[in-house]
């Protein structure tokens, strides 16, 4: 009878065996991270944490770390995305291919911008691990991609891999503004303070992808990439990204770049009537560039630890996304029927959403456009971000509650509730920027508000 019993325990072990082997496209999760549509659960929450808006909270100090989180978790949020690649390019985590953070610019209360220093030794991400993992809360770890440097225009001089190490100056981006086409280095205007790197380069993505295998290494439940974009429509026009171009469309391009793009080009303005021959190929070379970059980027990290959730973040304004160089809709969005403006038939195929785990979504509407279903209300932001997912890859938008703009006369803890029902209805979780802007304005209590009310709603859907 024992022997009865052990080869059925053999049969049934070595067929889930078989299963989960079985399983081992890269792009297909074998894992539930919530959403609630099939299984009645909850949806998550998350909340990010970025490195230096929060940075002298926590860069020397655990106790403050387990006392925000601990506000977190009785909020009701469950997950944490916590940012661990400042703009300046340096890391908060332990890696052989960049340095660690030192210092971070802050506002002290005396006023005036100034350095805040870290003395501490522990390992700051792993800290957050440790301590989120003992309160229930999932930790994942977001980077700033396609950046290395920072240049403080108030005073405190500079950081970065740009600008202590000459030889790396290639990697930097070069824009074509109206004072000519320049290596970002050599430009001092404050939008180009953040020193962008040229994603089109390879040297570039395999030192990200470097960094990247790194992280993977801790015990993060995700990895969400930020910035893993062009810098706007300006970025990049090297001759390095010239040749890669003119590869790419298998013909010369002798008039660079003017039969490409206008200087100082904006998504944000309306297009003129006649475009340069070549600026909708451009803009699908550079959508491919981040397309191709995002699968490298999963293979990294899931060469490392499959069970890691990989995923991105992005603005949620679609319709002027191209400007940045990404497409983050499913390939199967016919973007060039909806856009035919400047995307073509050939945009639709780097669509990159059949290769994340998830996407979080920056619905930065203003605090009176709550609701609505179009972009630039959150409601809307979520509910078209749908549209364009097509169920590609589970998604939480939410609200930037620090940053936004706040018109007289509102009500704006009333509408930081609103943001709970408005993004979490309308996809599958929900998604707050920041922490900080929570500590600074108090907004828990009204969060919490939100997020009661719809687990209220999900428990009664169950009677």
């Amino acid at each position: 009878m024992k022997k009865v019993y052990f080869y059925f325990f053999w049969f049934i072990f070595s067929l889930s065996v078989f299963v989960s082997c079985s399983n081992d496209d890269p792009k297909i999760p074998d894992w539930d991270w919530g959403g609630g549509e099939t299984d009645g659960d909850a949806k998550p929450r998350y909340i990010w944490i970025d490195a230096a808006a929060n940075f002298s909270d926590y860069a020397n100090s655990k106790e403050n770390i387990e006392r925000d989180l601990t506000l977190a978790k009785n909020t009701g949020f469950t997950d944490i995305v916590v940012d661990v690649r400042p703009t300046m390019g340096d890391v908060l985590f332990k890696s052989s291919a960049v340095q660690e953070v030192k210092k971070l610019d802050y506002w002290p209360e005396s006023g005036g911008y100034a350095f805040y220093e870290r003395t501490a030794t522990w390992d700051y991400l792993q800290a957050f691990i440790d301590t989120g993992h003992k309160l229930g809360l999932k930790v994942h770890a977001a980077i700033n991609t396609f950046v290395a440097g920072n240049s403080y225009l108030y005073g405190l001089g500079e950081q970065g891999l740009l600008f202590r190490d000459e030889t790396k100056r290639d990697w930097a981006t070069t824009v074509n503004i109206g004072s000519g086409v320049k290596n970002v280095m050599d430009v001092s205007e404050d939008k180009y303070s953040t020193k962008f790197l040229n994603p089109v380069n390879e040297d570039v993505q395999e030192y990200i992808l470097s960094i990247l295998g790194d992280l993977a290494k801790y015990d993060v439940d995700g990895i969400f990439l930020d910035r893993c974009r062009f810098d706007g429509m300006t970025s990049d026009f090297s001759e390095y990204t010239h040749k890669k171009f003119e590869e790419y469309i298998g013909e010369k391009v002798t008039n660079f770049p003017a039969d490409v793009m206008e200087p100082d080009m904006s998504e944000y303005n309306a297009l003129p009537s006649a475009l340069p021959p070549y600026f909708k190929r451009w803009l699908e070379f550079r959508v491919k560039v981040i397309h191709d970059f995002i699968v490298k980027a999963r293979q990294k990290v899931k060469g490392v630890n499959n069970n890691i959730q990989f995923g991105v973040y992005v603005g949620a304004w679609y319709s002027n996304y191209y400007g940045v160089g990404v497409n983050w809709a499913s390939p199967k969005y016919n973007t060039s029927a909806y856009y035919p403006k400047w995307a073509t038939a050939k945009y639709m195929e780097y669509g990159y959403a059949d290769h994340l785990d998830f996407l979080l979504l920056g619905a930065y509407a203003s605090a009176d456009k709550i609701t609505g279903s179009t972009e630039w209300t959150i409601e809307g932001f979520c509910k078209l971000a749908g549209e364009k997912l097509m169920g590609d890859v589970k998604y939480a938008g939410g609200p930037d509650v620090g940053n936004w703009t706040v018109p007289a006369g509102t009500d704006v803890k009333a509408a930081v509730k609103q943001t709970v029902g408005a993004s979490i209805n309308n996809g599958n979780g929900y998604f707050l920027f920041d922490i900080i802007h929570m500590k600074k304005y108090n907004y828990w209590s009204d969060v919490k508000a939100g997020i009661d009310l719809y687990l209220a709603s999900l428990e009664n859907s169950k009677k």
